[in-house]
């Protein structure tokens, strides 16, 4: 797994990992990337940080300073493992600093 943080996006290309098969599954190996990088960053539920979203499962990550977070914007139309799975990822950067 090839991961790439951008200004307004994250990055992730399968390259040779292995599939996988549940969105909290593929955020958690995301998290462990990033984590490698340098990034001080945790996987939570959005509901339990106070946003307003429309599903209580949808998952993302976050910067544990507030600085920023990373979600599929898409989660609405997609499952974003499957877009994993065919070989590339984009998500979504929001920013607060």
């Amino acid at each position: 797994m090839k991961v790439t943080v951008e200004q307004n996006q994250i990055s992730i290309e399968r390259e040779n990992s292995p599939k996988i098969y549940s969105e909290s599954t593929l955020l958690h190996k995301i998290k462990l990337e990033l984590i490698e990088q340098g990034h001080d960053v945790i996987k939570k539920r959005m509901w339990k940080d106070g946003h307003m979203m429309g599903d209580d499962s949808n998952q993302y990550i976050r910067e544990r300073n507030w600085k920023w977070c990373a979600f599929d914007s898409d989660y609405v139309l997609r499952l974003s493992y499957k877009d994993y799975n065919a070989g590339k990822l984009i998500l979504a950067i929001e920013r607060w600093d």
